[in-house]
């Protein structure tokens, strides 16, 4: 397949959820931050609905369907009760991910080498009602072979790792990191599945993976929402579209 010019921006609202929850109310309004993200360039909003329901609320997952433009990507743990929601909401994409309820934010990569008698039904069931399916996994061949194997159509690559040693300085262990990334995204796109990557991402790195010509779509959220709080959400998301193409240009190179 031709490398794809147009790298999807996917704009990740949980964290404005986490800020309106602080002190209850409605303020400030995921939905609205959505709209104001699809507004400056986003191709699609990302929401995690967590078992405890830390950020994301079932209303505002229900809001978003029924108001935003754009494609709705749920993410989600693998449970039943997460996939009977993700069945009754019918949004555009799930993206299954492994989730804690002691962990800040999403560790590591779903263990779908390890959970394939687990997951292959929900995948399964999320695909036959129309719903596209992501598996948020690490860049290793057994996870990547998993995914192709249980028929998930869409990997999105944990760069987390990669961006903590970056922002560590840590030379030797972003460049292992790097390598591990790259060849992965070779891998899963030859073996037919669309490759989207996230975590941790801010302008610097997401201009760097963009120049990946396998990959199709960045999902980020936490640095944008940091960054609006000095320079208003569009901006950023319009600062950060500008960094992904500057890094899809240099693919060209």
């Amino acid at each position: 397949m031709p490398a794809v010019s147009h790298l999807r921006l996917g704009v990740n609202i949980d964290h404005v959820a986490t800020i309106r929850n602080a002190r209850g109310g409605r303020h400030p309004d995921p939905v609205r931050a959505a709209k104001l993200a699809i507004a400056a360039g986003a191709d699609g909003i990302t929401a995690h609905l967590r078992e405890d329901r830390r950020h994301i609320s079932d209303d505002d997952i229900a809001r978003l369907k029924a108001e935003i433009a754009k494609p709705l990507n749920l993410e989600m743990a693998a449970t039943t009760e997460m996939i009977a929601i993700a069945l009754r909401t019918r949004p555009h994409a799930t993206c299954l991910v492994p989730e804690r309820r002691a962990e800040r934010t999403t560790e590591g990569g779903l263990d779908a080498a390890g959970g394939r008698s687990e997951l292959a039904g929900k995948i399964a069931a999320l695909r036959d009602a129309g719903i596209r399916v992501s598996l948020f996994i690490a860049a290793d061949r057994a996870q990547i072979e998993a995914a192709a194997a249980m028929a998930a159509p869409v990997i999105e690559i944990h760069t987390g790792a990669w961006c903590h040693a970056l922002f560590d300085d840590n030379k030797a262990a972003a460049e292992a990191e790097w390598r591990r990334i790259r060849e992965g995204a070779k891998l899963a796109k030859s073996l037919g599945l669309e490759v989207h990557a996230g975590h941790g991402l801010d302008y610097a790195s997401a201009e760097a993976i963009a120049s990946l010509p396998e990959l199709v779509e960045l999902n980020i959220g936490h640095f944008l929402i940091g960054e609006a709080v000095f320079t208003g959400l569009a901006e950023t998301v319009k600062a950060m579209r500008a960094a992904m193409d500057r890094g899809r240009a240099a693919m060209a190179m």
